[in-house]
């Protein structure tokens, strides 16, 4: 059969029900090369779902949708599931503006059970959705699917603690590849490991039990009474045995890529009465030979060349965590008490160098914010001076243990937050839009952002070796900018750089709006609108109140430009300020709307919010000309 002939059977959610099962390893194929087609032009994360293609397959065989219910921890793995549930067509519009998700979106299709995209949420999802259904009176299915990566997440043990009270059916699917963005650590990925190598574990259980139902008349109840006996096969048998002891029934390991196994599993799975754990090992990045061999370097990639696997853009400049990457090393290598944390992203954060030439000083935790959080306050106190790098929408998740293990203690704890404001393609679930707010709120904490790689490379070696207190340095995902290195005025606690002093308008710029503030600035003057000053803010916490004081004298009109959500950010402290102190200074405050911004370019995103160099110019105008009518 031809490969158009089986994928173009697939319109709508259901349809793969009447694929023959002789067409499954076809369909199968053209999956694959359908999503190394699609990614390839609009980039993605490819190697964890080229990896998950059976298992879909297999749970798509197995569910019926909309009606059961089926959560992807995370998300990545979940562009099959939008294929078999018809969206195949709009694949070209893959993680652009207005386009498909690369995450799951209740939004986007009814077959989309929960929004994701941030790790260990699936089963507490799920256990919610479980418990509804019986509140209800229902009777559908409810799936999580998560990771082996993931399960090293403390929420899931709370979920997994949770669930084990029921007494009807929740199926847990552990999509076991071995490898999330980076090599798996702690206890959790030990466990798993001796498990992949019980693979006699499921033939047994379901050949007992296949054994027992045979019993004339008696068979099936036997098997049920032996389920809810200390004595039952689960028992004696060791693998799972973790999760049997919490509560759980354990199924596997099966093979990820064999269908008939997975189909059987998972059946027996729909049947038990209570939480039950399925335990699927799967490859990441199959069928595709790049992906295969480099499954890091194909879990979240941009376009590229599908015979080779290679890049079609080339980097060609250093980036933001490149930058972070040389500074932290070289701090290192002067202070004997740095160390370096990182929760399951030593890539990504730039800390793989660090780990080879620091390993006794390295420590990756896992999928765990808040206990590297708190883990970071216990090596402070412990006389070292921990640099924690994370993404900024990941740091999210140790609000808590930030506020009350790190600054109420006021320790000197470092905060290296990457991918801080808008970050593309990845959408709501990954910009990095509320750090500045939520960071500032807290006391003693100090918060910078550079205006350049060469600004982040000082503001690391000022807070390791001038700050004695918490400290956050927040810059953007790609590469660095190169502009006003020229400018380099030592940095000083709460002070921020006035770049090109004036009257009239001061434009402040945080951190990756400094660039398109210097284009402002250079139009306003350019059209003769004012002599405007251009300040490089550096400090968001504490305030430069006394710029601000200085400003005042001579200016009618301050903007602040920041990458970071309006409430509470570092605009609405200026305005507060200003209005206290100094209210005949109008602020016009420019930053992120109140609402979650989708997946795009970073250009179109900001395009969107106002915050591109013609928006912020025509929003000064603006102001200015009311201003100046109001003084009429």
């Amino acid at each position: 059969m031809s490969k158009k002939k089986v994928l173009s059977q697939i319109v709508k959610e259901n349809d793969i029900h009447n694929i023959a099962p002789a067409d499954y390893r076809q369909l199968a194929k053209e999956i694959r090369a359908k999503l190394v087609r699609s990614v390839s032009r609009t980039g993605g994360h490819l190697a964890s779902n080229l990896g998950a293609v059976e298992l879909t397959m297999a749970l798509h065989l197995c569910l019926h949708f909309p009606e059961d219910k089926l959560i992807w921890d995370v998300g990545h793995q979940s562009y099959v599931h939008k294929i078999l549930t018809g969206r195949g067509d709009a694949f070209s519009t893959l993680r652009q503006m207005g386009g498909l998700s690369g995450f799951p979106k209740v939004k986007e299709n009814p077959s989309d059970t929960f929004d994701t995209g941030h790790s260990s949420n699936s089963i507490s999802a799920g256990l919610g959705y479980v418990r509804a259904r019986d509140l209800r009176g229902e009777k559908h299915h409810v799936v999580s699917v998560i990771g082996d990566g993931a399960l090293t997440g403390g929420m899931a043990y709370e979920a997994l603690n949770n669930a084990a009270e029921l007494k009807t059916n929740f199926i847990i699917i552990i999509n076991d590849n071995n490898m999330s963005i980076s090599k798996n650590v702690g206890g959790m990925s030990t466990y798993l490991s001796a498990l992949r190598t019980a693979e006699t574990y499921t033939g047994m259980k379901i050949g007992v039990t296949k054994t027992l139902k045979k019993i004339p008349h008696v068979g099936t109840a036997v098997v049920d009474t032996v389920r809810k006996t200390k004595s039952s096969i689960k028992q004696l048998i060791i693998p799972g045995m973790l999760f049997e002891n919490m509560g759980l029934t354990y199924l596997g390991p099966v093979d990820g890529h064999n269908m008939r196994q997975m189909m059987k599993l998972f059946n027996e799975a729909k049947r038990v009465e209570g939480p039950v754990v399925v335990h699927v090992l799967t490859e990441k990045g199959r069928g595709y030979g790049p992906a295969s061999s480099h499954p890091e370097r194909f879990h979240g990639t941009g376009p590229f060349e599908v015979k080779s696997g290679r890049p079609l853009a080339e980097k060609t400049a250093p980036t933001y965590t490149d930058c972070f990457s040389s500074a932290i090393c070289s701090v290192a290598e002067k202070n004997r008490k740095v160390v370096a944390i990182t929760a399951a992203m030593p890539d990504g954060t730039g800390l793989n160098r660090f780990r080879k030439k620091f390993p006794e000083r390295f420590f990756d935790v896992g999928i765990a914010e808040e206990h590297a959080v708190t883990f970071a306050a216990g090596l402070a106190l412990g006389g070292m001076i921990p640099v924690f790098a994370v993404y900024s929408s990941f740091l999210q998740r140790g609000i808590d243990q930030i506020l009350h293990d790190v600054c109420m203690q006021n320790l000197h704890v470092i905060f290296a937050i990457d991918r801080a404001g808008f970050v593309g393609a990845d959408g709501e679930t990954h910009h990095g839009c509320f750090d500045l707010s939520y960071l500032s709120m807290i006391p003693n904490m100090t918060v910078m952002a550079p205006k350049n790689g060469k600004e982040l490379e000082e503001m690391l070696k000022f807070a390791v070796e001038e700050l004695d207190g918490p400290c956050a340095i927040r810059y953007p995902k790609g590469t660095a900018c190169t502009e006003m290195e020229e400018h380099d005025e030592p940095l000083k606690r709460g002070r921020s750089e006035v770049i090109t002093p004036g009257s009239e308008i001061a434009v402040l710029g945080v951190g990756s709006m400094v660039s398109v503030c210097q284009k402002v600035c250079r139009e306003i003057r350019d059209h003769g609108i004012a002599r405007s000053t251009f300040v490089n803010v550096r400090f968001v916490k504490p305030l430069d109140i006394s710029l601000l004081d200085r400003l005042s004298q001579n200016h009618s009109l301050l903007v602040t430009v920041e990458e970071n959500v309006k409430s509470g950010g570092f605009g609405e402290h200026v305005s507060a300020y200003m209005e206290a102190c100094h209210p005949e200074v109008r602020v016009l405050p420019l930053a992120i709307p109140d609402h979650f911004i989708e997946h795009g370019t970073v250009d179109s995103q900001r395009m969107k919010t106002g915050l591109n160099v013609q928006a912020v110019l025509d929003a000064v105008e603006q102001s200015w000309e009311d201003i100046g009518n109001n003084r009429k």
